[in-house]
């Protein structure tokens, strides 16, 4: 019987000898026996491989009413920048002008809120508000600071051997001994703004660049800097306060500072572009601060103002200018001087928010939290982390990330007490990535190609300060009891929002020490998850010898896996004929009465 065309195989691997022990084959088995064309005709050499198929099960089921939950645990220190590494650990730095990290672990059940903390190693220089981006290959980049000692370098962390290597740009285009032009002080990067661009470098705004209304772009394959395109628009400072917002078409759109005109960076030209005029002032005039700017579900953009107001705007999807129209005002005269946003997966925006600022006070208390529904265009109160309707803190205080349980973590910066909110409804359709193919790697990594594996939005935002971005896919296994275990991904080949029914690809590893057997997997982008997959380890099939004859087994909890046999693995023939074998249990036997030289065998998940 052929198999159905309709399952899509997601793992196939390598190859291994096998002898008179037991093997742990790879990913699929292939089995030859010998003939008398052997040169040790005494003597039967088996080939083995192992081959594992991925079906699709149910979709997860839809999240429950939003509520705030605090961490069971605090954290070491109090905390600010939070960053989701691509292990599904989050990476949070220690509040203040620090060096020091830490590590936050989901326990056993996936749970964040239930999850204990470690202690990272620490940065060289210190830095407090400075470009953040986790990149393609899974390390984290950090560049400059508005305070500490890193203003003018840059650093690399890498989570596989938990070391971080510094990596500042030549004085050639960043010299921390001479003036900027752009700012008061010498060349650094101050309130420096960042973003992936689609080949993986990184695109920089120093704000003390040493050329007017200069970038800077890191390559991170090679381990260099050099100068980017100069804004369409300069002035004093370029960019400072700024918030970037990545479109549909892979450009960059940012509202000038500190004014009401707008430009596009175009990465297939390198070039920032002219755009339209924004409607409404959303800087205010004394701390010339700005709120977090979000992709909505729609392929529009949206800012958050500081002056209360907010800003939509239309792309065109090509070099054209957009469309800027006035969004409704923040609540109760309020505004965002900087302060934590965080797209959800329900396709709102969980906002911080504080009174407007004043001549005499640019960052007022207390702070108030929103949901903004780009559906309705309106804004709804919500409660306070720990209760009540507002926390006595200034807004520039607040963080949020995204976390891959499709809930949001927040902290302040003057606390070491972390809370999880969970959004009502449930995840928006249109951001689900689908699984198309699981194949493993010579190395023991697995391929994964599917669709929209980096969401319809960038997650969580902040502004110039901080750029939390988790727009990249993360992979999580979940195994019969319920336990949870993330894989490690890396060389995602897109960092694009929105990207529709293009292919996209990540490699993956999984954890060290993963129990054999059988999981559901999903991939995850934003918090927003796939359907799950079948997936069985490399050693869910196993090879042993019995009487001189090859016996594979494999786990009893692959209950809903069927055999299956075929000659040629290009052709694809797999077939649940198995005459040629004789299946006891969850193992079977091959004997030598096959009139072939060869076959293939594999689990095929349903």
């Amino acid at each position: 019987m052929t198999a159905n065309e309709n399952q899509h195989p997601a793992m196939v691997a390598g190859v291994g000898h096998m002898g008179n022990v037991g093997l742990h084959c790879r990913m699929f088995v292939a089995l030859r026996h010998c003939t008398n064309r052997a040169p040790r005709s005494s003597r039967c050499r088996w080939l083995v491989a192992l081959l594992i198929f991925c079906g699709l099960s149910a979709p997860s089921p839809s999240m429950a009413v939003g509520s705030w939950t605090p961490l069971t645990h605090p954290a070491p220190n109090f905390v600010d920048l939070m960053l989701l590494l691509s292990d599904g650990t989050v990476m949070v730095q220690q509040s203040g002008t620090s060096r020091g990290w830490y590590r936050l672990i989901p326990d056993i059940h996936g749970s964040y809120v239930n999850g204990t903390w470690t202690i990272l190693p620490s940065m060289r220089d210190t830095r407090l508000y400075f470009s953040s981006q986790v990149l393609k290959d899974g390390r984290v980049f950090v560049a400059g600071g508005e305070y500490g000692t890193g203003t003018a370098t840059a650093e690399a962390y890498d989570p596989v051997v938990n070391t971080w290597t510094v990596i500042s740009p030549p004085s050639s285009l960043l010299d921390s001994n001479q003036a900027s032009p752009e700012v008061g002080e010498n060349q650094g990067f101050y309130d420096s703004i960042s973003k992936m661009l689609p080949n993986g470098n990184v695109l920089v705004a120093p704000v003390g660049a040493r050329n007017t209304g200069g970038t800077l772009i890191y390559n991170p394959s090679s381990n260099t800097w050099s100068s980017g395109p100069t804004f369409f628009k300069t002035g004093y400072p370029d960019q400072a306060e700024a918030s970037w917002v990545k479109l549909p078409d892979a450009s960059i759109l940012t509202i000038d500072a500190f004014g009401t005109s707008s430009e596009r960076y175009i990465p297939s030209l390198n070039q920032w572009i002219n755009d339209g005029n924004v409607p409404v002032s959303l800087y205010d005039d004394f701390g010339h601060e700005l709120g977090a700017a979000f992709l909505l579900p729609n392929g529009n953009a949206f800012f958050l103002g500081s002056t209360g107001h907010t800003a939509l705007y239309t792309p065109t999807g090509t070099t054209s200018p957009g469309n800027w129209t006035a969004g409704p005002d923040i609540p109760n005269g309020q505004g965002t001087p900087d302060a934590a946003a965080a797209m959800m997966v329900n396709g709102k925006i969980l906002c911080a928010v504080s009174p407007t600022p004043t001549s005499g006070n640019n960052f007022p208390k207390p702070t108030s939290f929103y949901e903004y529904d780009p559906v309705s265009n309106s804004f709804t109160q919500a409660n306070a982390p720990a209760g009540g309707t507002t926390v006595n803190i200034s807004s520039y205080l607040t963080t949020m990330l995204d976390l891959p349980d499709g809930t949001v973590l927040y902290a302040s910066q003057n606390s070491s007490r972390l809370f999880d909110y969970q959004p009502d409804g449930s995840p928006l359709a249109a951001g689900k990535p689908a699984i198309s193919t699981i194949t493993p790697n010579p190395n023991g990594s697995y391929h994964l190609t599917g669709t929209l594996l980096n969401g319809i939005s960038e997650g969580a935002a902040y502004g110039d300060d901080w750029q939390m971005n988790s727009n990249y896919p993360i992979v999580r296994l979940t195994d019969g009891a319920g336990n949870v275990h993330y894989a490690r991904t890396f060389n995602w080949s897109s960092t694009g929002v929105m990207t529709g029914d293009t292919l996209e690809t990540t490699e993956f590893s999984l954890p060290p020490g993963l129990v054999a057997g059988t999981y559901s997997l999903v991939v995850v982008a934003n918090g927003n998850s796939s359907d799950p997959v079948s997936f069985y380890t490399p050693d869910a099939l196993q090879i042993t010898q019995r009487n001189g004859q090859p016996v594979v087994s494999w786990p009893s909890s692959a209950t809903n896996a069927t055999l299956e046999i075929a000659t040629d693995l290009v052709a694809g023939d797999w077939s649940t004929d198995t005459d040629t074998v004789n299946i006891v249990g969850n193992s079977f036997v091959v004997t030598n009465s096959l009139d072939i030289d060869h076959a293939f065998f594999r689990l095929h998940g349903h």
